[in-house]
């Protein structure tokens, strides 16, 4: 079969090492991220155009079926993938790594999304970390805590109001304890976005007693098949 795989994440670029052998696959990335790091097999980089532009691309390229692997947060290319394999009556997968799960210890605290994230800081620290990633980060810049936002880029324009700390996962427990620990931040606040390269960072704040704000996920559309492993997408496409 011909698949296009919407990409951008760890399970992704397993993923298409996964069906390389089977299947024509297609990887989609959105090109936000500079040195990203590209699967194997063929490549396509940049956006689509909405969803006319997606719907034109599917059936110009003759794709059969359409593998949604991109991140849990990004809730606009999945509403796209919707809207343009229901167009063309094309069957469409969502593989999601599963969330993260509050453990003994912990001192999480849920929120719907930035706005409300930012909201709840003054009273639970004075020394953020914010791993949120560029895209929305100006939604902190008016609490006027001292702030630590990490990114793997670094957001356009540069904010002036938080320092910035430009690296990549995975991250490892013993340096995330030493970061928390050097900056003196007493409130982490992320996304759910799960998976391991980035739970140190949750099991470091839980040793240090350190609250936690998570973001939680933007629903997913009605009716939309999910899946959790590139096994059960294998299966799905052998289906």
């Amino acid at each position: 079969m011909r698949v296009l795989l919407l990409g951008g994440t760890g399970e992704a670029r397993r993923l298409a090492e996964v069906l390389a052998g089977e299947h024509d696959v297609v990887s989609s990335l959105a090109g936000r991220t500079g040195e990203a790091r590209l699967p194997v097999g063929e490549v396509r980089q940049g956006g689509f155009g909405g969803v006319a532009g997606l719907t034109a691309w599917l059936d110009e390229q003759g794709i059969e079926a359409v593998v949604d692997a991109t991140h849990p947060f990004a809730a606009t290319m999945t509403a796209h993938a919707v809207a343009a394999t229901s167009a063309l009556g094309l069957p469409l997968l969502v593989l999601r790594r599963a969330g993260w799960q509050e453990q003994p210890g912990d001192r999480w605290h849920w929120v719907a999304d930035a706005v409300e994230a930012a909201g709840l800081l003054p009273g639970l620290g004075e020394r953020v970390f914010l791993t949120t990633g560029r895209q929305g980060l100006g939604d902190f810049a008016g609490t006027g805590l001292w702030t630590l936002a990490r990114c793997v880029d670094p957001p356009e324009p540069v904010p002036t109001w938080c320092e910035l700390l430009l690296d990549r996962g995975p991250y490892e427990l013993g340096a995330e304890l030493e970061l928390l620990r050097a900056r003196r931040i007493d409130v982490l606040v992320t996304k759910n976005s799960g998976g391991e390269m980035t739970a140190a960072k949750l099991t470091a704040a839980r040793e240090l007693g350190i609250p936690v704000v998570l973001i939680e996920r933007p629903p997913l559309p009605a009716g939309v098949a999910t899946v959790e492993t590139a096994a059960e997408v294998q299966a799905w496409l052998a289906r």
